[in-house]
């Protein structure tokens, strides 16, 4: 489902959902050979366990930090391959169906407005794209291939701005999210070491 969009930030296909499948599950395999540790009662183990959290917690740490720094070389990323991707639509390839999909869900239409079509090779046949439309059932080719009552019929606000004012405005929350679990993956270290140093304790009182 993710794939699709990954074209419209990027200006090639992206890995994206492959790398986050991968580093997902490898999270979870970590996560079940910390409980092993756990349970085994084993030091090496739970050090092992803490080194690979504090790996995750850099690499999350590194990765809010530099969306957050180039957050606006993404947003010119975004409107070059949208904007292309607009110019290029044909309605039946990955990125004119994520496109489609935009606009849908997003209630917009275009880059900055309904106008972005007009210099696209699609309406010069077909008009402006079907998923612009306020109501399908109101919406019809003809109305759509006719730019004074196309005004009428689709969303008013242009997907790029759409876009940019819900990243924004949510910048905070993803800030907070980030940085939440990265320090979720810092208490576990801490955890994994303190335990770790407890068995070992213990164990020396033992011999």
């Amino acid at each position: 489902m993710l794939g699709p969009y990954t074209l419209l930030i990027s200006d090639a296909p992206s890995n994206a959902p492959y790398i986050l499948t991968g580093t997902g599950a490898t999270i979870v395999l970590f996560g079940l050979f910390g409980c092993f540790a756990t349970c085994r009662g084993r030091p090496w183990m739970l050090k092992l366990y803490a080194v690979f959290l504090s790996l995750v917690f850099i690499a999350e740490l590194i990765a809010g930090i530099s969306g957050f720094i180039f957050r606006h070389e993404i947003k010119g990323t975004f409107l070059t391959t949208y904007s292309d991707a607009v110019l290029k639509y044909d309605g039946r390839d990955d990125r004119s169906l994520a496109v489609d999909g935009v606009q849908r869900r997003l209630h917009c239409c275009g880059v900055y407005n309904y106008t972005s079509w007009f210099s696209s090779a699609y309406f010069a046949t077909r008009g402006v794209p079907a998923s612009c439309c306020v109501s399908f059932s109101d919406c019809s080719e003809a109305d759509l291939k006719n730019a004074t009552v196309a005004e009428l019929k689709v969303y008013k606000q242009g997907c790029y701005d759409l876009v940019m004012s819900f990243i924004e405005s949510n910048m905070g929350i993803i800030a907070g999210v980030t940085f939440g679990v990265a320090f979720s993956q810092l208490m576990g270290t801490t955890l994994a070491c303190c335990l770790s140093r407890f068995i070992n304790a213990n164990q020396y009182e033992m011999v």
